[in-house]
């Protein structure tokens, strides 16, 4: 009796473990992006305020990238190739997407900031990130963010030497194929109101 007794505690200890790791395996990428998000690592921008500071008189070069995965029929751009702005202070940016395909097509943008060790400073506070957009077929459609750097990266001296920061979003048919791209685990956080 006691044998038998002995053997369901280990079989209920393997049970509870393998339930504890397949648990850990789904909280894996919400885990990461967590981690990058508090931290800045991997070029993850940080989620702070969503009101700027203001300046301290500084300012900073911000460049916008676009990119679309292979197989999603759109253009993507950005409306604007560069910016100067002051730290501290909100700022407002927008990209253009046309869907060249003949029927609606969606597609689901992420994106991240270069250098890495600046991401822990850039805020974004509205984005369209994250969220699925459809496009009709023919269809433009122009999408804002309000973005502001925080005015410490002049004063970290891991960043102090940082005078460009790149913006840099994918555009993607589905989260799916982020994920299988990498590019998922890489991403930063949707922040505040999404942009329709």
């Amino acid at each position: 009796m006691d044998r038998r007794r002995g053997n369901l505690i280990i079989a209920g200890i393997f049970v509870a473990v393998a339930i504890g790791m397949a648990g850990l395996s789904f909280a894996a990428i919400p885990l990461y992006r967590a981690f990058c998000q508090a931290t800045g690592y991997g070029g993850t921008p940080k989620i702070g305020a969503a009101v700027a500071p203001g300046g301290n008189g500084r300012t900073i070069r911000v460049r916008f990238n676009a990119d679309t995965f292979p197989g999603l029929p759109w253009t993507f751009a950005p409306d604007q190739i560069e910016v100067t702005v002051a730290t501290g202070d909100a700022n407002l940016a927008s990209y253009t997407a046309r869907n060249k395909a003949r029927s609606a097509v969606t597609g689901v943008a992420l994106y991240n900031v270069t250098p890495e060790k600046a991401a822990k400073y850039f805020h974004k506070t509205a984005c369209f990130c994250f969220n699925q957009q459809t496009l009709e077929g023919g269809q433009t459609m122009d999408f804002p963010l309000s973005f502001w750097v925080d005015p410490a990266i002049g004063t970290d001296p891991d960043t102090s030497d940082v005078k460009v920061v790149t913006l840099s979003y994918t555009f993607f048919r589905t989260l799916d194929d982020a994920e299988k791209s990498g590019a998922l685990a890489k991403a930063g956080p949707h922040v505040g109101p999404a942009a329709n």
